[in-house]
C-alpha cells in the first residue's frame, strides 16, 4: 500500500450496524480518482459494454439522464457489488459526515430533529435550551431550505442533516413555512454531544445498576467510566452491562471499554493480510476489574460490540446473557477521498481472546433467553437474578 493511501487511512472502523444495512455497495479511493481522473472515453474504452449502453440510453432514454457525480457515484456502487463483501462500502459526502460526527460523539448544530413525515416535507422537532429553538423554531415547522439549498421531495434527509450541521460557532439560515408565511432564522451552530451510554439504577435493587451502550464513539470509555462512577456514588455494587442493539463502531473504543473491566491480558486478536497476528492487551488493572459484572446480548450486538462481550466473557468476567450476536468478525479500513466521501475496505479478521472466530456465527449466550414482549425484559430479569446470586 503506497504512502498516499496510509496517509488517507482515517480509523479502523468496526461498521456500525445501521451502515450495514445498507444494499448497494461502492468503490474504492484509486478507482474514483481513475474515473474522474481519465474522463469517460477512457472509462469506456475500458469497459465497451458500458459505452454501448451509455450511447443507447443517450439516445433512446426518455427521462433526464444523471449528471456526472451521479453516474460516477452509480459506477461506484456496481463496481463494489461485484467484490461480492457487504462490509466494504462506500459512503457519499452526507453520509460520511453524519457518520463521523456519531463516531466523534459530538458535532456543531443547531439542536433540531428532522424528520420526512408522510405527505414527504421535512418537518422539524426542536430541543430545548438549544439554538434552534431560541430563534424561534417550533415544533411542526416545515424546513424548505438550508443556506439557500432548496429542498425536495428527492433530497435525503442525511444531505439534509448535513447542510444544518457544521463547524462550532458558524451561522446557518434555514427557511421555514408555518402556515401560511415563509420565516428565514439565522443561527450559530454550538456543540451538541450525542451520548453514547446512559445509566440507570433499578428500582427494585438499588444496588444494581444498567450501563446501556449503544455504539462506541471515541468518548464511549470515558463515558462507561463516568456512568459506573455516577451508579457506584448511589450505592450500585454491581452492573448489568446492556449490549443489546449495539450495532458496533470504532475498534479502539470497544478495547479501552474492554481494559477497564479487566485485569490485564487480552482483549482480541486481529489478523491482517499480509501480517503478523497482532494481539490487543489491557495495560493493566482496570478501574472496575473487580466490579461484579454480567452482560446482556442479543442478535443486534455487533462488530466492535461483540469484541468487548466476547472479552468479557472469555475473561471470566460475567456471562452472556440473550440470544446469539450479529456474528460480524471483520475488521474495515476508512479511507477519505478527495471529495469527502469514504470507503470502507474489509482488511482483517478478528478473534475473541480464547482464539474463537465469530464471523457469521456470532456469540453464543452463556445463558439464552427469548426476548420478552408486552413490556417484558426477561434478559434483565435473568441478568438481575445472576448478580443477586452471587457469593
Amino acid at each position: 500500500m503506497g504512502q498516499n493511501q496510509n496517509n488517507r487511512i482515517n480509523v479502523f472502523l468496526f461498521v456500525i450496524l445501521a451502515a450495514l444495512s445498507l444494499s448497494a455497495t461502492f468503490t474504492a479511493g484509486y478507482a474514483t480518482r481513475a474515473f474522474a481522473d481519465n474522463g469517460h472515453g477512457q472509462l469506456e474504452g475500458q469497459y465497451p459494454i458500458f459505452g454501448e449502453v451509455r450511447q443507447i440510453m443517450s439516445r433512446n432514454f426518455l427521462g433526464t439522464l444523471p449528471d456526472d457525480k451521479t453516474l460516477e457515484y452509480g459506477l461506484v456502487h456496481g463496481w463494489l457489488s461485484a467484490v461480492d463483501d457487504r462490509y466494504t462500502i462506500f459512503l457519499e459526502p452526507s453520509a460520511q459526515e453524519l457518520e463521523t460526527q456519531s463516531l466523534q460523539g459530538e458535532f456543531g448544530g443547531i439542536g433540531v430533529n428532522i424528520r420526512r413525515n408522510e405527505t414527504g416535507v421535512i418537518v422539524l422537532s426542536p430541543f430545548p435550551d438549544m439554538p434552534a429553538a431560541f430563534a424561534g423554531v417550533i415544533e411542526g415547522d416545515i424546513l424548505i431550505a438550508v443556506d439557500g439549498n432548496q429542498i425536495t421531495p428527492e433530497t435525503m434527509t442525511d444531505e439534509i442533516s448535513a447542510w444544518v450541521r457544521g463547524p462550532v460557532d458558524t451561522e446557518v439560515k434555514i427557511t421555514i413555512q408555518r402556515g401560511g408565511q415563509t420565516i428565514e432564522f439565522v443561527m450559530k451552530r454550538q456543540v451538541i454531544e450525542i451520548p453514547s451510554v446512559i445509566g440507570r439504577i433499578l428500582e427494585p435493587d438499588p444496588t444494581i445498576g444498567v450501563v446501556a451502550v449503544s455504539r462506541f464513539s471515541e468518548k464511549t470509555p470515558d463515558e462507561v467510566q463516568r456512568t459506573i462512577d455516577d451508579l457506584q456514588a448511589k450505592s450500585v455494587t454491581r452492573i448489568v452491562l446492556d449490549l443489546r442493539g449495539n450495532g458496533g463502531g470504532l475498534l479502539d473504543s470497544a478495547v479501552k471499554t474492554a481494559n477497564l473491566f479487566l485485569d490485564g491480558g487480552v482483549v482480541m486478536y486481529e489478523n491482517r493480510r499480509d501480517q503478523a497476528e497482532k494481539t490487543y492487551n489491557a495495560p493493566g488493572k482496570g478501574a472496575e476489574a473487580d466490579l461484579p459484572l454480567v452482560i446482556i446480548v442479543n442478535s443486534g450486538t455487533a462488530s466492535a460490540a461483540e469484541i468487548l462481550a466476547g472479552a468479557l466473557r472469555d475473561r471470566g468476567r460475567g456471562p452472556l446473557i440473550g440470544q446469539t450476536t450479529f456474528g460480524k468478525g471483520s475488521v474495515q479500513l476508512i479511507f477519505t477521498l478527495s471529495d469527502g466521501s469514504s470507503i470502507h475496505v474489509t482488511n482483517a479478521q478478528w478473534f475473541t481472546p480464547s482464539h474463537t472466530g465469530i464471523d457469521g456465527v456470532g456469540l453464543k449466550p452463556d445463558i439464552a433467553m427469548e426476548p420478552g414482549a408486552g413490556g417484558r425484559d426477561p434478559e434483565l430479569d435473568r441478568a438481575v437474578a445472576y448478580l443477586q446470586n452471587l457469593p
